[in-house]
């Protein structure tokens, strides 16, 4: 696979990593698994997860950093890594908290986000 394709992938493992890191002890919280869990064993909790992130997002920015022969520069890089974090964000949330709506000015946002992604690609 091309240098592009495992950035991307490596990206999105990182971020479905990262968002469950961020994210995740509110729902354990919310099903009562961790609500008298005390604030120091979440904070250890989130980061033994965030540290599969990391395995996956250092990689991801080797491999894709033009610097280091990769297809892309520093700034498409950010920019990729946080429409994918939206992405996931949104699709975790719609699946792991009941409630959560996508409105009109969310879409909107996500589009702006792709013309981003548009713009940055530009040459």
């Amino acid at each position: 696979m091309s240098a592009a394709v495992w950035t991307i992938i490596l990206l999105v493992v990182s971020n479905v990593f990262m968002t469950f890191a961020w994210y995740g002890h509110l729902k354990l919280q919310a099903t009562g698994v961790s609500s008298n869990w005390p604030l120091f064993v979440v904070i250890l909790f989130s980061w033994a997860i965030a540290f599969f992130e990391y395995c996956c997002q250092v990689p991801a920015n080797r491999i894709g950093f033009d610097g280091n022969g990769g297809p892309f520069s520093l700034i498409q890089l950010k920019v990729m890594q946080e429409v994918i974090t939206l992405v996931v964000f949104v699709i975790f949330s719609l699946f792991a908290f009941e409630g959560t709506e996508i409105k009109w000015n969310h879409i909107l946002a996500f589009v702006f986000l792709v013309v981003a992604v548009y713009l940055v690609f530009m040459k």
